[in-house]
């Protein structure tokens, strides 16, 4: 396998599940520590702030800064003020979703007459939320989702992921929203203006074939899938584009990162 200059790594299914971590996660985080391997974290989960995901790698033994963190919250925020400075936004999401926008100078609103609505993941999502949500895309609001991942994994199982939120407002609108996070352009755009790299030099690392790989697909850069998550090496084969590289887990790309 090909030594590059960077990574992009995924978390959920590739680092841990849930609070549980995967075998070869923080060992691979040291190698590439100690060989002062740059690399950024880039995931789709928009409820925390990048501060609150470096803690809870640390805590699993993942040595990890902040600013090594790339949410979907963070480049959903970005897209919208690079687009209309200052938009009001009625939001579903976490407190990293919030963060993110009205740090970027966004407001906030808890009403439907908004110029954005923008759908992260909700774990404390009611029908009244989607109903403004509705509302406000039916109101002529442009409609944003942090991802369309329609589950997620964690300790019990596979859960409702953002995407499955967002077909809530999807199919009752008739409106398809702009999606920012993998697999599409717009956050590994932003990971790779971070790194400042030829995309040559650059892989991506992930366990879901339909949003890690086809992510780094997608803006022509190698793939190393792991077998630690969602997609299984059998369902590999079954791929139109298969990523560039497999391994069982992250142990297996040190050693042969390491021959």
């Amino acid at each position: 396998m090909k030594n590059y200059q960077a990574y992009l790594i995924d978390l959920d299914g590739t680092l841990y599940k849930g609070d549980e971590h995967i075998d070869g996660a923080s060992q691979f985080i040291s190698y590439l520590n100690q060989h002062k391997i740059p690399h950024l974290y880039v995931t789709n989960n928009s409820t925390k702030d990048p501060e609150e995901v470096a803690t809870k790698l640390n805590k699993m033994g993942l040595v990890a800064r902040a600013d090594e963190v790339v949410t979907s919250a963070l480049a959903t925020a970005e897209y919208i003020a690079e687009e209309s400075p200052g938009a009001s936004v009625y939001m579903l999401g976490g407190s990293g979703l919030k963060h993110a926008l009205t740090d970027k100078g966004l407001v906030v609103k808890e009403d439907e007459f908004v110029d954005y609505v923008v759908i992260g993941l909700d774990e404390a999502v009611t029908y009244e939320k989607l109903s403004t949500a509705t509302l406000g895309v039916r109101n002529g609001a442009k409609f944003i989702s942090t991802n369309q991942d329609v589950s997620i994994p964690k300790e019990r199982g596979f859960l409702p992921g953002n995407g499955a939120i967002t077909s809530v407002v999807t199919v009752s609108t008739g409106v398809q929203p702009i999606f920012i996070g993998k697999p599409e352009p717009i956050i590994m755009r932003k990971a790779l203006e971070i790194l400042g790299l030829e995309r040559s030099e650059v892989a991506m690392v992930g366990d879901l074939y339909d949003t890690d790989i086809m992510s780094g697909i997608n803006v022509n850069i190698d793939t190393i899938h792991v077998q630690t998550g969602v997609t299984t090496k059998e369902e590999l084969e079954l791929k139109p584009v298969p990523p560039t590289y497999t391994f069982k887990d992250l142990n297996d790309v040190i050693k042969e990162l390491q021959s």
